[in-house]
């Protein structure tokens, strides 16, 4: 039975995802799969390039960077995360991406990111962190009304979250039937319908199935977690998630809250570690 990683977005709540995957990376816990949307995908790639710590080091040094985040440079690109920053001189030049590290790690990687045109998920192979996969993870993480959508092969995405916020049933359908799901949110969470979907119509009138995939985004939310729910309680998936809320902003700017976040995803991974080692040992 195959083995998946599998990771929620969330913004900055990302950085207690970073935390857990540089735990499980430190005690060389390994699977047969991974998966990551939004922030699960732009800060998980690095559990397959192997580079322990360099999410929380960027973000930490770039976060009050208005290169990086900022409402300049969505006024001036239509991006609130500046893209050529992001995804071009931070990952090729400021604190360098390894490609050559990704490529060789034979784990699969898979990001997901919605159709704009149609309001449906759609999932991507990554191989080798190239420039279409960067692209993948730009579009993943691309959030709608402040972000552009991203052109790929003819199609235009945006974020994952909207249509698939955890993708355990994608990874299921592919033969990850026992997974480790690293959630971003406590457990019992829950969302409330997106306030202000009046304006949202409004800005996403271009991409109507993008409106209308927002306003069911929180009935889709809370399916999968119920279905995280039956999946843990069953034994099937083991999921770590922070004991409470995180309470952090998506544009986070204070590298210490950053921090914060960060160590309590290293507490929980450390203190579920035998726990991780026993559940993914009953597979063989």
């Amino acid at each position: 039975m195959k083995t998946a990683l599998i990771m929620e977005g969330g913004a900055m709540r990302g950085m207690f995802t970073c935390g857990v995957i540089d735990v499980l990376m430190q005690h060389g816990i390994s699977f047969d799969g991974a998966a990551g949307i939004s922030a699960g995908a732009v800060f998980g790639c690095n559990y397959k390039s192997g580079q322990i710590g360099r999410p929380i080091r960027y973000n930490k040094k770039f976060c009050a960077d208005p290169r990086y985040c900022s409402i300049r440079s969505w006024l001036r690109t239509g991006n609130l995360y500046g893209a050529d920053f992001c995804y071009r001189e931070l990952p090729d030049e400021l604190d360098v991406f390894d490609r050559r590290a990704f490529r060789e790690n034979p784990l699969p990687f898979y990001v997901g990111a919605t159709d704009v045109r149609t309001g449906k998920p759609v999932y991507h192979l990554c191989t080798d962190g190239g420039p279409e996969d960067m692209l993948w993870f730009q579009a993943s993480a691309s959030m709608p009304v402040v972000s552009r959508p991203v052109e790929i092969n003819g199609s235009l995405l945006l974020d994952g979250g909207i249509t698939d916020a955890v993708p355990y049933a994608y990874m299921e359908a592919l033969g990850y039937r026992r997974n480790v799901i690293v959630l971003t949110q406590p457990k019992g969470y829950r969302k409330e319908p997106v306030s202000g979907m009046g304006i949202m119509r409004f800005m996403l009138r271009k991409y109507p199935r993008v409106s209308e995939a927002l306003a069911v985004r929180h009935l889709m939310y809370n399916r999968q977690m119920d279905g995280i729910d039956r999946r843990e309680a069953s034994g099937t998936s083991l999921v770590i998630r922070p004991p409470q809320p995180l309470r952090i902003g998506h544009t986070e700017k204070h590298p210490d809250e950053l921090e914060r976040v960060y160590q309590a995803g290293i507490r929980e991974a450390v203190r579920r570690l035998d726990e991780i080692r026993v559940f993914l040992a009953s597979v063989q």
